[in-house]
Parts: C-alpha cells; sequence; structure tokens
C-alpha cells in the first residue's frame, strides 16, 4: 500500500489533536512523552513525503485561481 501525502498530512494532525486531548485531561507523562516521539518521528516522514511526492500539474503561474481569474474572461 502506497501511502500519499495527504495521509500523512491528516495523520500528523491527529496526532497533534491526540496530544493537546491528553494534555487537557492529564494523561500520564510518559503516555504524552510517547506520542509526541512518535508525531515527530511522523512529522519528519511526513516533510519527506511531501517533498518527494511525484505530482505534476498542467497549471502555471498565469492561471491564477480557477475560481476567480485575472485578466481572463
Amino acid at each position: 500500500m502506497r501511502l500519499s501525502a495527504i495521509f500523512c498530512v491528516v495523520v500528523s494532525t491527529v496526532l497533534l489533536v491526540a496530544v493537546a486531548v491528553m494534555v487537557f485531561f492529564g494523561a500520564p507523562f510518559r503516555l504524552v512523552l510517547g506520542t509526541v516521539l512518535a508525531g515527530q518521528a511522523w512529522w519528519l516522514f511526513t516533510v519527506y513525503k511531501v517533498l518527494t511526492d511525484n505530482y505534476t500539474t498542467e497549471k502555471d503561474f498565469d492561471d491564477w485561481y480557477e475560481d476567480n481569474p485575472v485578466g481572463r474572461e
């Protein structure tokens, strides 16, 4: 199974929210620390996946925003 870059970003976000919830509810320090360390490792993996993702597009800077074309009708 190939992990997409978006999946990695979603997992990173879930880990960050999980740490915030655990701290709010007073979870044991070892659990919070383990989650933080796992989240940091996952974040590094996510950065690698995003930067090396084989993504191509036909768009360029002349296209600007698709929902609000500038100077083109």
